[in-house]
């Protein structure tokens, strides 16, 4: 085996990109890409294997080979070469670090030397808007959802938050909201506690020209919001937009054949790990401390090595909780912690300065990849006004799908400043 690296990666910016097709998407992300590699299209003949990863290609009639029709022209154009084996994956939210993990793999195992992953998706449909509700229902069991039903009741009654279904709601912002509520009620956890963690990654937003959301917001301002699920309201929860992101990764005798500024750049993968998800009992860990564990065993580093973090904040509670799972607080502590200022940009440990999804946005088969561009960016030092001094370890969680209070799916990776 090998030690892998990312000697690239690029984000488009992320909002209502209506006018932009997936392909143009794909294009703007790839080109830039190889812009950030100092590759040439004519140096693209490297890549060797692609990952590619989308959830809702299928609901504008595009269900299979969706990487494929979007790299064909620039397969055509000479920008990407011609006969390399394309594998589209799916993941719901944690699609795109699915499409990282594959080319992961594909380096550490010696089957590539340098491989791709590259993740799109478009939220925004005026003309169809039913489309949207459509991808998110894919990332939830449609073949029994009884079965759901009937968790979430059960997990209401436990949270004191009734679980309801009516027109205009989401599924998937009331059970955040329900996991929420029951947090609070068995750690004390405030509706403040998650109104700071959402103004936090509003200022930090504030500092991405690649955000969705460029603008701050008081704590007040948050709790003040119009209410989508109580105790959540609409700045604490994740915007819909469009964009795509990628990476480029290489093996460590891939990069000695690259310039001394490609090797200088370069950021190690320490690993990446994954976990499935389950109906689990309400004060039973969730998989994100499954795949956060196994991360800590393969590398040997644990939280207190960590600099710098992007996590999957959905919605602001998600901050709280994940930062609990991956092992930052103690458990129930998680808005205590970000309300001592700890995640801020300037604390001891700052949690999504991209803006996080609340901030940044979430346009879902590329937010993984989004996440692992803004890590490269810190550990390279290139990060602008929002970066964190000296930062060398950085850690990436993103889930995706929903089962109970689990996600479906979940990653955990660790890169690490190289140079």
């Amino acid at each position: 085996m090998t030690n892998v690296y990312v000697i690239g990666s690029s984000c488009t910016a992320f909002g209502k990109h209506a006018g932009l097709s997936f392909q143009a998407l794909v294009r703007q992300a790839y080109l830039e890409l190889l812009d950030d590699c100092g590759l040439a299209p004519a140096d693209a003949s490297l890549i060797e294997q692609a990952w590619f990863g989308n959830c809702g290609m299928g609901q504008w009639g595009q269900g299979g080979i969706r990487g494929q029709v979007c790299f064909t022209p620039l397969v055509e154009e000479g920008l990407f070469p011609e006969r390399v084996p394309l594998i589209n994956v799916e993941g719901g939210c944690a699609t795109a670090s699915f499409a990282f993990h594959g080319a992961w793999k594909d380096v550490l195992s010696g089957q590539a030397r340098v491989s791709l992953a590259l993740g799109v998706e478009k939220l925004v449909s005026p003309d169809d808007p039913a489309r949207v509700a459509a991808i998110f229902g894919t990332a939830i069991d449609q073949l029994e959802p009884q079965r759901w039903h009937d968790y979430y009741r059960h997990a209401g009654e436990a949270a004191g938050k009734p679980f309801e279904t009516a027109p205009g709601r989401t599924v998937f912002m009331d059970t955040y909201a329900m996991q929420a509520a029951w947090h609070m009620k068995t750690h004390g956890t405030t509706q403040r506690h998650i109104a700071v963690a959402a103004a936090k990654n509003h200022h930090h937003g504030s500092l991405n020209p690649k955000a969705q959301y460029r603008f701050e917001l008081s704590v007040d301002e948050v709790l003040a919001d119009r209410e989508i699920s109580w105790p959540l309201t609409r700045a604490m929860c994740s915007p819909l937009g469009d964009g795509a992101a990628a990476a480029l990764l290489c093996s460590e005798d891939a990069l000695a054949d690259f310039p001394p500024a490609v090797q200088a750049r370069a950021v190690k993968i320490r690993t990446s790990q994954l976990s499935g998800g389950k109906y689990r009992a309400l004060d039973e860990p969730g998989l994100s401390r499954i795949a956060a564990d196994k991360a800590w065993a393969r590398t040997g580093l644990s939280p207190a090595d960590v600099d710098v973090v992007e996590l999957h904040d959905a919605t602001s509670f998600c901050e709280l909780y994940q930062l609990e799972m991956l092992g930052f607080c103690p458990v129930g502590q998680g808005g205590r912690f970000v309300e001592s200022g700890a995640t801020a940009l300037g604390g001891r440990l700052p949690v999504n300065v991209s803006g996080g999804l609340v901030s940044k946005g979430h346009p879902v088969g590329a937010t993984g990849l989004s996440m692992v561009y803004e890590i490269c960016l810190q550990l390279r030092g290139e990060a602008g006004d929002r970066q964190v001094p000296g930062a060398a370890i950085g850690l990436i969680e993103n889930g995706g799908g929903v089962m109970g209070f689990d996600e479906a799916a979940c990653a955990v990776h660790l890169l690490e400043k190289s140079r």
